[in-house]
């Protein structure tokens, strides 16, 4: 058994590229939400997509959100390049790419078929090219990669029971399901048949709950959709009984700091609640979200949010990149190895 961490001794100075080379996973990532406009541009040359914008520069400019809405209009816009099953491999193989460089071991994306197949683009296409990118990423810089197919909440459930289904060829190329798209006015039990049948599947189940919506959201994810995570899960605070259950029940929560200011959740980094759940001893993890969108990778994600809130420090990171690991889907070998690499870095930090 190693020693422990003495987290004291090592300078606050230190922290940020402490949170840039540690390993993490990151468990909250829709892949979609990582397509650049450098890369949509691109997409729609090769596609003969014509595009609203007429310039790179124009498109980045319009990523300038009100509420969650605003931002999934232009999200969905620029989902329009995606065609081929070259494209989706394209897409997945960038992130996976960057993910690598950021130290990333594990990283359990969300893809959102609907939004694809109502425009003709075959199932197929979509979780093959994704697939493979995940495969080329772990052949090449070791990150495991696994899929978690996304229902869109503002559809309805027998269009994601459909979706399911057509899915249900390539079910060894994804290990969940998850709930996303517009959370107001589309309350988890919305979709607690399609759940019941994926959990029967043997697949995992998480949901977005409590980012716009009320903790009652969050409350039914766990009771109705019998969910393994939390994404988002912010609006937990508001209810004291219910931060005790995810504290007691050890929840994940994927907690996306630059979203939640770019989506109006909290006004500023400074505002952010993240001290409070790690304070409150939830499993909180940090993610990226729609990096492309939101202004920044997992590690911008860390690096920012940390410099605004001077509670967090060496403890918090350490404590976040190993949440991330214990709260993947990975095997307790992989969740072991890399939780004792977690804290190999740190205790060498502290030399």
């Amino acid at each position: 058994m190693s020693a422990p961490i003495d987290f004291d001794r090592i300078p606050r100075g230190r922290v940020p590229r402490l949170l840039r080379t540690m390993p993490k996973a990151e468990l909250h990532i829709h892949i979609e939400g990582s397509l650049e406009p450098e890369m949509i541009f691109a997409l729609a040359a090769r596609n003969g997509v014509r595009l609203a914008y007429p310039s790179i520069e124009a498109l980045r400019a319009a990523y300038a959100f009100s509420d969650l809405q605003s931002f999934l209009d232009i999200y969905y816009a620029g989902a329009s390049v995606l065609l081929t099953e070259q494209d989706f491999f394209d897409l997945c193989f960038a992130y996976l790419e960057k993910a690598a460089a950021e130290n990333v071991r594990c990283a359990e994306i969300f893809f959102d078929p609907q939004t694809h197949t109502a425009r003709g683009v075959p199932m197929k296409d979509v979780i093959l090219g994704l697939s493979h990118a995940c495969r080329r990423a772990h052949a090449e810089w070791g990150v495991q990669a696994r899929l978690i197919l996304c229902f869109l909440r503002h559809l309805s459930e027998d269009d994601a029971m459909a979706t399911l289904d057509a899915a249900l060829p390539w079910r060894d190329q994804f290990v969940g399901v998850g709930l996303d798209s517009s959370e107001r006015g589309h309350p988890p039990e919305k979709f607690g048949r399609v759940f019941a049948h994926a959990r029967a599947l043997g697949l995992h189940a998480v949901a977005h709950a409590g980012e716009e919506g009320p903790p009652a959201y969050i409350e039914s994810a766990l009771d109705v959709l019998h969910v393994e995570r939390i994404d988002h899960g912010v609006r937990c605070v508001e209810s004291p009984a219910l931060v005790n259950r995810l504290a007691r029940e050890r929840m994940p929560l994927t907690v996306c700091p630059l979203s939640n200011i770019k989506l109006r959740v909290f006004p500023t980094l400074a505002d952010h609640n993240l001290p409070a759940l790690l304070a409150a001893g939830l499993c909180a993890t940090v993610n990226s979200d729609d990096p492309a969108y939101f202004g920044g990778y997992l590690n911008q994600n860390f690096v920012d949010t940390f410099a605004a809130l001077p509670a967090l420090g060496a403890r918090e990171a350490h404590t976040l990149a190993r949440n991330s690991f214990e709260a993947s889907f990975v095997s307790a070998a992989d969740k072991a190895r890399w939780i004792a690499e977690l804290d190999s870095h740190f205790a060498t930090a502290t030399a």
